[in-house]
């Protein structure tokens, strides 16, 4: 494993960088409890970010995407793009509006996205991508067959120029605020999830599976 992400001018936090970091292994725990990555490219016709599901595949990360999708297709040479993963653990109210926050954790990357079109790989890819969303789920379903493996894009970016950024704690008004009688502290904020609903055409009865009552989305 590589053992630091790469620092460069894309990279470098300049406001308050002392919540930056260039840990691979924290970046990684970040990346494995989250969901969705927002992906930053210039299509020619401007600039796009879109909402996509992603996987980490060892030092790789996965996206996936609709062969439909006109802007996938460009990526057989590689392609420059940016993305952005952040988990949100609470709002944090300070005494001053223009001091409240936000707890957080996020991971940005940069560097070039390419089709993967190897079977075996894509495979894998698939795989990643269920196992992230849902562990345990891949061993449960049907595997995609070729038909459906083929209408389905899939990138791999290597993590490598990246950057981490995590805030947390309390507020941190200034001195001359201190004394007023606002209220301060953090809301926690985290994904929780429901109770599973059984799909209604399902009218056999099956047994709920163990990781569906067990599911926790920060289990990544």
């Amino acid at each position: 494993m590589p053992k630091g992400l790469k620092k460069s001018a894309k990279t470098s936090i300049s406001r308050h960088a002392e919540r930056g970091s260039y840990d691979r292994e924290l970046a990684y725990s970040i990346l494995d409890e989250g969901m969705v990555a927002h992906v930053g490219l210039d299509t020619g016709e401007g600039v796009m970010v879109i909402p996509m599901t992603y996987a980490r595949l060892g030092d790789d990360l996965i996206l996936h995407g609709a062969v439909a999708s006109r802007w996938l297709s460009s990526f057989t040479e590689g392609r420059s793009i940016s993305v952005c993963v952040t988990l949100l653990d609470g709002l944090v109210l300070a005494q001053s509006a223009f001091s409240h926050s936000m707890n957080y954790r996020s991971v940005v990357m940069f560097g070039q996205a390419r089709l993967v079109e190897d079977k075996k790989m894509k495979q894998a890819a698939f795989k990643a991508l269920l196992d992230q969303l849902v562990p345990g789920r891949w061993v449960d379903s049907r595997q995609p067959d070729e038909r459906e493996a083929d209408a389905t894009t899939v990138l791999t970016l290597p993590i490598v120029e990246a950057s981490v950024k995590v805030r947390s704690g309390p507020p941190k008004d200034a001195a001359k605020d201190l004394d007023l009688p606002y209220w301060t502290g953090v809301i926690p904020l985290q994904i929780a999830a429901g109770e599973a609903i059984p799909d209604p055409i399902m009218n056999d009865g099956r047994d709920i599976p163990d990781y569906v009552t067990n599911y926790d989305p920060r289990q990544g």
